[in-house]
Order: structure tokens, then C-alpha cells, then sequence
């Protein structure tokens, strides 16, 4: 099953809570996750970063707001407890027990004045956000993926009109600031010639020239077939090399694909349209930086004993 919304959680953290121990969230995940029946790839299924799991985020925001609500108290070091509020809550049992039902209480209406200030959220922001069942972290990075995804598109859109030179130019832009070539100049005079035999180029691996890399790049609209990849191939072969790029602004067949993960001896990467465009966001490449936003978290070990 998909990992449930945050607001799920609310009910089985708080319960588990009630014997009036102190918990640990690491501890409490495990139960937590078999009573929803979730597998172990449920379990650690990312967020859109890749750098904290679906599951462990939405369960720590369960948990951030019910102490906000002051239905859990923070108990230190990672731990909470139980408070009569939170108890009156499960002798209450409402039908529904979300973000609305804590609305109820001030403290969690301050908490979200407060970081409604402190520039998040507004109140009809926040009102969507509570209505999507996504925490305020998940909400961040679906937004920064679709904002990449359409910076892509139109990165994409760009370099299927420039001219040739100018492809030239930037593929050996993107190769350099991947780390890929020598020095500019070596990089250039490497690419410089076209039409090698099926080969546009060659350019280091390194910057210690340690092994070389064919690269054949193609300003196309279209898809590019098996029969050009096997050609790049047979290029690479006469030139006994093992290794090759193959980048284009259009796409690849799947017989292409195939056939290109199919090659013994060689290792050839093929690189799209929208794989290129994502490598420019990534490695700075004809974008400029428009704002940053650092999320910080607490450091435990500064306020340890």
C-alpha cells in the first residue's frame, strides 16, 4: 500500500503513547509501519531528493504536530511522552483526528501563526497545504521538482534552436563541468573536429588524462535509432576504444537503448534531450542560481550531555 499521509499517523503515535512511557520515534517506526502493512520498499520509498525516506518524514511531522497541539511532549534526546491533553483526545475519540481537529487548540494555532511570520506558509497557503496531506517538507520538494522539471523543459526548448557551433559549445561546457576533459583548451581542440568516422570527438576522462571517452553528439528533434548507435558503436570499435557518449536533444528508440546496453567490450552511455537538460540544472550549465532556501534541523550531539 502507499505510505499514508501524515495525518494518518496522528492516531496510532498517539496511541502508542498512552502507556505513558517515554518513546522513541526510531522504535516507534517499526510498529508503526507494520501496522499499516507496509513492505520494506514502502518503508524506504525517498522523497523527490532522495535524502530522507517517505515514510520516516511524514511520521516525524505526525509527531512534530501533535506536540505543537501539545497532545505529546517532547521528553529529550528524541523522546516523548504522553499529556493529559493528549489523553482526553483518546478518551474523546473523535471521528476524525487531523490537522482541523487541532486547529482547536491555541498553541498549534500559534505554531502556525508563528510560522506563517517567519515567512511560510499564509493562511490560505497553509489551508492548501493541510488539505493536500503532504508535510511541509514533502510540499517543498514536489514544488522544487516541478519547477525543475519546467526549467528542463524550456532549457530543452532553447537548444534545439541554436545554431551548431553553439551545440558545440555547450556540450563541451556540460562535459567539462561534469568533470570531464583537461583543460578548456585541450577539451576544445579535442571536439573540435567532427565527423570522425562516425565520432564527433574525444575528450579525457580526467583531468589526468588517464582514458579517453568518444563522445558524438547530435542537435536532433527526433528519435535517434539503433542503426546510428550501432554505427557510433562500429566507430568506437575501429578506433579500439571501450568507452563513448552519445548525447542528442531528441531521443532514443528502445531498440537503441537495448542495443547500446547490449555491446560487449564497450561501454556506451546515451544521453536525451531531457537527460541533458537535467544534467545543465545540475551542473550549472546556461542557468543561473535565483534563490536558495537552506533547511537546517537540530543538532542532537551540540545539546548532548
Amino acid at each position: 500500500m502507499p505510505v499514508p499521509n501524515f495525518q494518518e499517523f496522528f492516531w496510532p503515535l498517539l496511541e502508542l503513547a498512552s502507556d505513558g512511557q517515554e518513546h522513541v520515534l526510531t522504535e516507534v517506526a517499526e510498529i508503526v509501519a507494520r501496522r499499516f502493512g507496509l513492505s520494506e520498499a514502502e518503508r524506504n520509498e525517498p522523497l523527490p531528493s532522495g535524502k530522507q525516506a517517505k515514510f520516516w518524514n511524514r511520521l516525524s511531522w505526525a509527531r512534530t504536530y501533535l506536540q505543537k497541539a501539545q497532545l505529546l511532549a517532547s521528553a529529550g534526546r528524541g523522546r516523548f511522552r504522553i499529556t493529559e491533553r493528549g489523553r482526553r483526545v483518546l478518551e474523546e475519540r473523535p471521528p476524525t483526528l487531523d490537522v482541523a481537529y487541532l486547529k482547536r487548540f491555541p498553541e498549534f494555532l500559534q505554531f502556525q501563526a508563528s510560522s506563517a511570520h517567519n515567512g511560510q506558509p499564509p493562511a490560505a497557503a497553509q489551508e492548501a497545504l493541510d488539505r493536500s496531506g503532504q508535510t511541509p517538507q514533502e510540499l517543498l520538494e514536489t514544488t522544487y521538482q516541478t519547477l525543475k522539471r519546467e526549467l528542463a523543459q524550456e532549457l530543452l526548448e532553447r537548444v534545439r534552436k541554436g545554431t551548431p557551433s553553439f551545440f558545440e559549445r555547450l556540450v563541451l561546457d556540460l562535459l567539462l563541468a561534469m568533470g570531464y576533459g583537461g583543460s578548456r583548451k585541450e577539451a576544445a581542440q579535442a571536439l573540435g573536429g567532427t565527423g570522425d568516422g562516425g565520432v564527433d570527438g574525444v575528450i579525457y576522462e580526467d583531468r589526468l588524462g588517464l582514458d579517453r571517452i568518444y563522445v558524438q553528439a547530435k542537435r536532433w528533434q527526433g528519435t535517434v535509432g539503433r542503426p546510428e548507435v550501432q554505427a557510433f558503436a562500429g566507430a568506437l570499435m575501429g578506433k579500439k576504444a571501450r568507452k563513448g557518449i552519445f548525447m542528442t536533444t531528441g531521443t532514443f528508440s528502445n531498440d537503441a537503448q537495448g542495443y547500446a546496453r547490449s555491446v560487449d567490450n564497450l561501454s556506451i552511455v546515451l544521453i536525451d534531450g531531457e537527460q541533458m537538460a537535467q544534467l545543465m540544472i545540475d551542473h550549472g550549465v546556461g542557468v543561473t542560481e535565483e534563490t536558495r532556501y537552506i533547511l537546517k534541523k537540530i543538532d542532537i550531539d551540540y545539546f548532548g550531555d
